[in-house]
């Protein structure tokens, strides 16, 4: 029996129902590297990620998918992070150094940008295990006791120190964070299968036909992409991984599935450390297509949207660009200037229009006589005189003309622009023919 065999002591009574966590876990944190994994195109949303990086998505009117991540780590005392970047980084990289600098190197403190390595052994990042392994050698700098490795793409809000504890109260090598998803959604994700005690005994990536949770057969339990290594036991298996041939040097394909099958791999079920709860379910959204991400950013302008961002306790910090206040103008019958259950971000003037169930991100101008309703408009947005849109998410500097419409006419919109599955009209410059040379 290995080390991790017969270990019983678990943090919570119930799989889906949290527990608070030993007291050890703020302590935890200080012996700790966060690597956050943020190269990826996110190709599932369409031309929304043309010229961006998936991490560096608007999101909530003036966040970054980014800020999820970074915000966890800073709100549950992890300070020391490297953010490896790749594809159309510029934008991303932008953010970060501008939004995320206040942490100070004379205590150890930091957020640095990790481009792939470009010298005679390395070109781009091959998969996620070789973006972590050609960074080796900056961790050490730090001589962590535990790695934290986590994917920059997912909206949700998680007391890192909780899952730590959860890996130290295991004696545990590795550990993975999971969350039930539907069955139907989770050939999307790493779906495992765990013992009574949460030792991982199947791991499958991506699978064709998931493996259901045990009496409950409409749900699956999904990796969400969140990993803790003891420090020396990770550099092991990367080196392990980068000498191997035919690994694709990913974690969820090659290096997980090998630990799970040696027996070294425990999970952490999400609901035990998530601060965001709905109900009895933790909020943890991947919003990986248009419909999805149009969805989870509808849910903002509910009454009581599932996902808290007027949450003091844990807040999600940005770059905070210098904005005026959104203005409305105009008060006259069928020309006033109002929004209904609706979020208007700093910058943005709206002029004689309605919006409705919809969502302004930063300098958004809306002129005379317009209706905007169930929508998400992304950054810099000129949307001109009778415009009317519905169910559409509008992408950074677009410009919509005098009497412009969409949403409206589904067939009509698929001849100039995309709409999805759901009825969702995805809108970019390009497809308005309006060429943009600003970084996105």
């Amino acid at each position: 029996m290995n080390k991790h065999q017969g270990k019983g002591r678990r943090l919570r009574a119930c799989p889906f129902h949290p527990v608070k966590a030993p007291e050890q876990g703020t302590a935890l944190v200080r012996r700790t590297y966060a690597m956050i994994l943020a190269g990826g195109r996110g190709s599932r949303l369409l031309q929304l990620t043309d010229w961006r990086a998936k991490p560096a998505m608007p999101f909530a009117g003036s966040l970054r998918i980014i800020d999820f991540p970074l915000s966890n780590c800073i709100n549950s005392g992890v300070r020391r992070i490297g953010v490896a970047t790749q594809y159309m980084a510029h934008g991303l990289i932008h953010h970060i150094q501008r939004g995320w600098n206040f942490l100070d190197d004379q205590f150890d403190e930091f957020v640095d940008v990790l481009p792939a390595l470009q010298h005679a052994q390395c070109g781009s990042y091959v998969g996620t295990a070789d973006a972590v392994y050609q960074n080796i050698h900056l961790m050490r700098v730090s001589e962590p006791e535990y790695v934290l490795v986590l994917g920059g793409d997912h909206v949700y809000k998680m007391d890192y120190s909780i899952l730590l504890a959860d890996h130290v109260a295991n004696d545990a090598d590795v550990t993975i964070a999971c969350v039930k998803v539907p069955l139907a959604q989770a050939r999307d994700f790493g779906v495992m299968a765990v013992d009574t005690n949460w030792r991982v005994v199947d791991f499958q990536e991506k699978p064709a036909q998931p493996m259901s949770i045990p009496g409950m057969p409409d749900h699956a339990l999904a990796s969400m992409g969140i990993y803790v290594f003891r420090a020396e036991f990770l550099y092991e298996c990367l080196a392990r991984d980068h000498d191997n041939p035919a690994s694709s040097h990913d974690f969820g394909k090659d290096i997980l599935p090998a630990l799970v099958r040696a027996g070294l791999v425990h999970a952490h079920c999400f609901a035990d450390s998530c601060v965001n709860m709905v109900g009895d379910l933790p909020y943890w959204r991947d919003v990986g297509t248009v419909d999805a991400y149009w969805e989870a950013n509808m849910d903002l302008v509910q009454v009581t949207p599932e996902l808290n961002l007027y949450d003091d306790n844990w807040p999600i910090r940005t770059h905070q660009a210098q904005l005026p206040p959104a203005k409305f103008v105009f008060n006259d019958d069928g020309f006033r200037g109002q929004a209904m259950d609706s979020m208007i971000s700093n910058g943005c003037i709206v002029s004689g229009s309605t919006i409705e169930r919809s969502l302004l991100s930063l300098k958004v101008r809306v002129l005379e006589r317009g209706l905007i309703q169930d929508s998400v408009i992304l950054p810099k947005v000129q949307i001109g005189r009778r415009v009317r849109l519905k169910r559409v998410v509008v992408d950074k500097l677009c410009i919509l003309p005098d009497d412009f419409s969409a949403g409206l006419d589904p067939e009509r919109d698929r001849r100039r622009f995309h709409v999805t599955d759901n009825g969702i009209t995805l809108i970019t410059p390009e497809m308005l023919g309006q060429h943009v040379h600003q970084a996105r």
